[in-house]
């Protein structure tokens, strides 16, 4: 018996060495070679689609330009693997145009912490700039950034902020140009605006400029929020020639009572975005807010996939320009559209708005 247990034995260490020495070889003889299951210590670089990001957006108000560049910035991120729902986890929050929401959401945001942090229009960013100080932050739809005090260098703005102005003074010009050149009559220009708007009171500013080479003078209607819009534009029947709004988020929202006092009385309105001019107004000289995100969501995947330090992005402004016409706003408002004003359209097929 106890010879036969000691075969056993002997039998059974055998055994254990066999099966210990094939686990060290299972697979062939590749004991040498790199593990590449993404196991911690793999050798080369780690999968980033496998990488999951936080992002917080606040943004102004809704409306139509300002929701076009969320789009396009959620877009550019989708294109670049970065999608809510996978890997993208959003926190979007809407101030709806009220001052105390702007700090509320700041404060909320700079409590946590975030990959990226987006400020859509200026009130919103400029809350988020005073508050959040450990994410880097970009902006879009902001008219000047540095008279708002977001940066204090459009080449290389330094810190945790950079972005896209959704102005180029040079489309004010054009389109003041534009109101001298093919309106002869119009010796003033009506705008409705709340002066409480920084971008609203800049964009004014550049207007008024551009107007005064011409002899024309540009006539201000002061609205404080958006129940007071239709009363200012009316207020200017009878002393402007031609109507004009900013990028005003207050009178944007409340554009359609602009298109409405612009219609009912035969007054040419211009806008200084396209939106506006799809909804009503005769004519910008402008670009799509879609693209602007776009842009800024561009700068947003340097910074979270290609790890750019924000501060060393300079800020970007529109530089695709373009004469937008609305040929059916123009019968509305008694406008003759000429041929000479349809041929300074350079693309007919997506701006010349039937």
């Amino acid at each position: 018996m106890k010879k036969k247990f000691g075969v056993m034995m002997v039998i059974a260490a055998m055994l254990i060495t066999v099966i210990g020495c094939g686990s060290n070889n299972a697979g062939g003889n590749n004991s040498s070679a790199p593990a590449n299951n993404g196991a911690p210590g793999a050798e080369g670089p780690a999968d980033s689609s496998k990488e999951s990001y936080k992002v917080a957006i606040s943004q102004v108000v809704e409306h139509p330009s300002l929701d076009a560049i969320r789009e396009g910035f959620l877009a550019a991120l989708k294109d670049a693997g970065i999608v809510e729902g996978e890997n993208l986890k959003l926190d979007y929050n809407n101030a709806q145009g009220d001052p105390t929401n702007y700090m509320t959401i700041a404060q909320k945001i700079a409590g946590d912490k975030y990959d990226l942090v987006l400020g859509i229009a200026t009130p919103t960013t400029q809350a988020l700039v005073s508050q959040v100080k450990n994410s880097p932050i970009l902006f879009g739809g902001v008219t000047d950034p540095i008279d708002a005090k977001l940066v204090d260098n459009l080449e290389k703005p330094g810190g945790n902020v950079s972005g896209a102005s959704d102005t180029n003074p040079e489309a004010i010009v054009q389109l003041m140009d534009f109101i001298a050149e093919h309106f002869k009559d119009v010796k003033t220009v009506g705008v409705v605006m709340n002066q409480g708007e920084p971008n609203a009171v800049i964009m004014a500013g550049h207007a008024e400029k551009a107007l005064e080479k011409h002899g024309i003078k540009l006539i201000r209607a002061t609205a404080t929020n958006t129940s007071e819009v239709k009363q200012a534009a009316e207020s200017l029947v009878g002393r402007a020639d031609a109507l004009y709004t900013t990028l005003d988020n207050t009178v944007v929202e409340a554009v359609s009572t602009v298109i409405q006092v612009a219609n009912e009385n035969d007054i040419p309105f211009f806008s200084s975005d396209r939106d506006t001019v799809e909804k009503g107004a005769f004519a910008t000289v402008g670009f799509k807010y879609y693209d602007h995100g776009y842009q800024v969501g561009e700068m947003a995947v340097a910074v979270l996939k290609e790890g750019k330090q924000v501060g060393d992005m300079p800020v970007t402004v529109p530089d695709k320009l373009d004469l937008i016409l609305n040929l059916k706003a123009a019968a509305e408002q008694g406008i003759e559209v000429t041929d000479a004003m349809k041929d300074m359209v350079k693309d007919k097929e997506n701006n010349l708005l039937e």
